[in-house]
């Protein structure tokens, strides 16, 4: 995959899904969908809370508005957050070559399975995308935890 790309500009795309989301009463994550050459091929936000659905986290949602394709080796996917255990899956699943996060303090997610398998990680550490979670995971525990799968 190409090495100039500007990462930052890609997860500005991620970071106003999650602004977006933030706005709807959801849970500020977003993510998007690029090919190896930086081009959009999808984009979305949590929507846990507002389509009352536990599956459509961030990754999920950008995954699912690319569309299909024959292959996803060469493409990229940026989010605001590392991703869990189940949009690790995904990656590893689809064989999504690059995950480019936002961040990773708020959650650590699966970044370490996803390089012991083979995927690029590459953590930004934004402090936008840590304030944002942040401030939500201090308003809203009960929904983070319910996010996280914690008890």
């Amino acid at each position: 995959m190409a090495d100039d790309l500007d990462y930052r500009a890609m997860l500005a795309v991620a970071l106003e899904e999650a602004r977006q989301g933030r706005a709807e009463g959801g849970i500020p994550i977003g993510a998007a969908l690029f090919d190896e050459a930086g081009t959009l091929l999808g984009r979305g936000h949590n929507r846990r809370v507002q389509d009352d659905d536990p599956s459509m986290h961030a990754e999920t949602a950008a995954f699912r508005d690319a569309g299909r394709r024959g292959s996803y080796r060469h493409t990229i996917m940026v989010t605001t957050l590392a991703p869990c255990w189940y949009c690790s899956g995904l990656v590893r699943q689809f064989g999504i070559g690059r995950v480019v996060v936002g961040e990773s303090v708020n959650f650590p997610g699966g970044l370490e399975w996803l390089r012991e398998s083979g995927v690029e990680v590459i953590d930004l550490a934004s402090q936008a995308c840590i304030d944002l979670l942040a401030a939500y995971i201090d308003q809203h525990p009960e929904i983070w935890n319910e996010d996280i799968g914690v008890d």
